[in-house]
This record gives C-alpha cells, sequence and structure tokens, in this order.
C-alpha cells in the first residue's frame, strides 16, 4: 500500500520485505562473484557477464537491463566516474578503483546495491576514500529509524564525511525508495541537516548510496547521456544498501546470506 500523504512512498508489509530481502541475496551474490574477479586485464564488460549469468541462474532478472535504454546489466564505473558508466572492453589496470552497481527484481520485487573495489595494488589515500565512503554509508544505515525523519540519513553520511577530511560528497545523485520499480518516492539526500522530510516508518525500503570524491564535488555527464565523472578528473568511490525500516531497527535487505 502507498502512504499518500508522504509523496507516495510505498510501505511493505513483513511478508513484502522477506521478498525484497530474497532479491537482496540474489544481488548479493551478484558482487561477491564480481568482486572476486576484478583484477588487472579483466574488463567491466567481464563482470558483467558475470552479473547477468548470476542472477538468472538464480531466477531474477537484471533491474538494470533495458531500464529506460540502459545497455547492460551493471553499472561500471571506473576512477573518476562516478555512477551509470557502461561496462567496455578496456582492461582494467593495476592501481584503478572500479564501482559496480547492481540491481536485480526477483518475484516483482526489486534489490539494488553498489560497492568499490580496489584493482591491484592501489594509492594508501585510494584505501581510504573507500573505507571513507563504506562507512558514511554505514552511518547513513543506522540513521533510518522509525520515528525520524528522512533527512537524518543525509545528515549522518555528510557529517561522517565532513568529519574525515577534504572529501567531495556528491549533491546531485543520491538514494531512492525501492520495492516494486526500482526507484520510487523518497528521493534520499546524501547531505543536509537532520529533522527535515517526510517521517521514517515501519515498512519503508530505501536504496542508500553515497559517493564521495577525492577532489570537489562537481559533476559532468558524458556525451553517453548516462555517465557521470568528476569535473575536476579526481577518483570517486560509490557504496549502496537497499534497506528495510523496522521496529528493530534497519536491517540491510542486500546483505550477505549469512
Amino acid at each position: 500500500m502507498f502512504d499518500r500523504s508522504a509523496r507516495m512512498i510505498q510501505i511493505k508489509t513483513p511478508e513484502q520485505i522477506g521478498r525484497m530481502r530474497a532479491a537482496g541475496v540474489v544481488v548479493a551474490g551478484a558482487l561477491a562473484q564480481m568482486r572476486a574477479a576484478v583484477a588487472p586485464d579483466v574488463t567491466t564488460r567481464d563482470l558483467d557477464a558475470i552479473a547477468n549469468r548470476w542472477i538468472t541462474a538464480a531466477g531474477a532478472r537484471p533491474s538494470f537491463l533495458g531500464y529506460q535504454g540502459f545497455p547492460a546489466t551493471i553499472c561500471a564505473s571506473v576512477n573518476d566516474q562516478i555512477v551509470h558508466g557502461f561496462p567496455t572492453d578496456d582492461p582494467l589496470r593495476d592501481g584503478d578503483v572500479v564501482s559496480l552497481d547492481c540491481g536485480a527484481v526477483l518475484d516483482g520485487w526489486h534489490g539494488d546495491a553498489a560497492i568499490t573495489v580496489a584493482v591491484g595494488d592501489v594509492e594508501p589515500e585510494i584505501t581510504e576514500l573507500m573505507r571513507v565512503t563504506e562507512q558514511s554509508m554505514w552511518r547513513g544505515i543506522a540513521a533510518a529509524r522509525a520515528g525520524g525523519r528522512l533527512s537524518d540519513i543525509g545528515h549522518a553520511v555528510e557529517a561522517y564525511v565532513r568529519s574525515q577530511g577534504r572529501y567531495g560528497l556528491v549533491r546531485e545523485y543520491g538514494g531512492h525508495g525501492i520495492g516494486t520499480e526500482m526507484h520510487q518516492d523518497p528521493h534520499v539526500l546524501n547531505h543536509g541537516r537532520p529533522g527535515r522530510g517526510p517521517v521514517l516508518r515501519e515498512g519503508m525500503a530505501l536504496a542508500i548510496e553515497p559517493m564521495v570524491t577525492l577532489g570537489r564535488a562537481r559533476t559532468r555527464v558524458l556525451d553517453d547521456e548516462w555517465t557521470v565523472v568528476t569535473s575536476d578528473g579526481s577518483l570517486s568511490a560509490h557504496f549502496e544498501h537497499s534497506i528495510a525500516i523496522t521496529s528493530d531497527g534497519p536491517i540491510v535487505l542486500t546483505a550477505p546470506p549469512d
């Protein structure tokens, strides 16, 4: 059902959350398979094929493939590419960083998650960028509690990133509601003051996904009209989980089965 007072935010029953968890497990498995395969000379098209095989073998289908014309199973964003990169035949190189964003729909319910993976040996500042970005996601997840406000999530993300040094926190892109469609209301900012926006309720499901850069936060979109890159060429990282809000706190729908 939908809560019309909160911009058509879909509220899930516990049974529906369980079905979303099943889709999330498929996504988690695909990301684990790709993470294990990342290495110098592997291509992002190779990784796309791995994800496609895993998702279809699980009886699900890729959420991204064909979505508004998107041509692949995953978004694969290398180095200064922030999000929505196309898989290509270009081999990854030692020292690269690649963000892998993956979605699957199973029995009508979506899961969506992303990780950033180092290719071979990377500079310490890149390892730290990845740590800060992932930890900011967890801070946002921890803030997603029934009775709070939507902006509490973005405030927690931003406060953590700002506490860790001079990073660019991307503002144009953020998380979203998720359920019977991959993208639903509300839009989940990664910045802002707490205590604003819709009240967080049990049964809400959200994708929380901070994007952080080593340089400035300004972005631009390439001529393919999909790939978002940093305007200054700095490297970026992106982490995402889909979560559900319950009476016991947030649960991570796209966590591995264990």
